[in-house]
């Protein structure tokens, strides 16, 4: 008799593996990725774990990141906007992040100092020159 499970008691409830490592990733699905897509011929059982660790991990880092940004700009919704500014304003991600396009996120807001005009500079300067003669001349 090769039965699959001895006893005729109550059914244990099983417990996943993301509820034991205290995630929210699904741990069996990505170990399942990981076998499928063969990028080695043995997948090891710690690593599934390991590896959503880490995707959870970056995600709440981005979450939180793009989170502060959509305050920010006094916004309820995160737009790929708030995550493009999110990624390209922290070193670290900008850095992990750095050949990826984000879809209708735009680009970092940034002038060149030497496209500045220097008119406002002499303008702003002649303007408090004027406002210093007109004030000794009052005096």
């Amino acid at each position: 008799m090769a039965e699959g499970r001895k006893g005729g008691g109550p059914r244990k409830k099983s417990v996943t593996r993301s509820v034991k490592s205290g995630l929210q990733s699904p741990v069996g699905r990505i170990g399942r990725f990981l076998k499928k897509g063969r990028y080695a011929q043995r997948v090891g059982t710690s690593a599934p774990v390991y590896l959503a660790a880490v995707l959870e991990y970056l995600a709440a880092e981005v979450l939180e990141l793009a989170g502060n940004a959509t305050r920010d700009n006094k916004k309820n919704r995160v737009s790929p906007r708030h995550l493009l500014l999110a990624v390209r304003n922290d070193e670290e991600l900008g850095k992990l992040l750095a050949g990826v396009t984000i879809a209708h996120g735009g680009v970092l807001p940034n002038i060149n100092p030497v496209l500045l005009s220097k008119r406002t500079e002499t303008a702003t300067a002649n303007n408090n020159n004027n406002r210093n003669q007109q004030h000794r001349s009052t005096a």
